[in-house]
């Protein structure tokens, strides 16, 4: 199943792994096994990622980058097959990444001779990229009813679904406030009529979607097997302009 109706899919590059998660929630459907349980193993496949980057298997690092990436399109995929859901999980799921993603830069400034300032503008710079086409791709998930569990202003804590406790939703709602709030107040300022645009072609999607964590992640993964982990931090920051000619495009259109 899609985040958006069929009519309206494009060709995403960050969601290469799709197929295999598809095939992962299909096996997993008829189980006692949830999408928080699928939430938690692609934190761990990150975690072992970052334990490879550290010791230099940077083969092994690529590989649970990857798995990383397939089982967070898995979650998703499971709890749509399930009919489940849950703002539990789209929170966790969230929270997660940017957790992942702090450790992994973290882990590539000290196996590496970059400074400590480039490795902090690095990240802020792949989470401001990721809030980008996560901003354009919400728009068109609530334009043409897709996926419901994700909005384009994240203001206040969601009304807990069924099967789900209030009281998590808050917490998960204020650390995902946190981490990602002024990420999300930057893109506002920069693209604040966005939501009353007309149409996002597809082709532009399919640009903006290199801003997809699936397809950043893919990028260090190849930049690992080549032993080129000394450019991950510097094309991070070089590629966050590229923010401010996608704005500049969706403004024209």
């Amino acid at each position: 199943m899609s985040k958006l109706p069929k009519n309206h899919t494009f060709l995403d590059l960050s969601d290469y792994g799709r197929f295999i998660a598809r095939f992962i929630a299909r096996a997993l459907q008829p189980t006692g096994v949830t999408p928080i349980h699928v939430t938690i193993a692609f934190f761990v496949s990150g975690l072992l990622a970052i334990w490879c980057i550290l010791f230099a298997y940077y083969w092994a690092a690529a590989f649970f980058l990857i798995l990383k990436s397939v089982l967070d399109a898995a979650d998703g995929e499971l709890s749509r097959l399930k009919n489940a859901p849950s703002y539990t999980g789209r929170y966790l799921d969230s929270v997660s990444d940017i957790v992942l993603n702090i450790l992994l830069f973290l882990a590539i400034w000290y196996t590496t001779d970059a400074k400590l300032i480039m490795a902090f503008l690095a990240l802020f710079g792949m989470q401001l990229q990721g809030t980008l086409y996560n901003y354009y791709y919400v728009i068109l998930r609530n334009r043409f009813k897709g996926d419901i569990t994700s909005r384009v202003f994240e203001t206040t804590a969601p009304v807990a679904l069924e099967g789900e406790l209030q009281s998590t939703v808050d917490v998960l709602f204020w650390w995902y406030k946190t981490l990602y709030g002024n990420f999300d107040r930057i893109i506002y300022l920069l693209d604040p009529r966005a939501a009353e645009g007309g149409e996002i072609p597809n082709w532009f999607m399919t640009l903006v979607s290199t801003f997809g964590l699936g397809f950043q992640l893919l990028l260090i993964a190849l930049l690992l097997v080549l032993g080129l982990i000394d450019f991950v931090i510097p094309l991070f920051v070089i590629y966050t302009l590229f923010v401010f000619m996608f704005i500049g495009i969706r403004k024209a259109l």
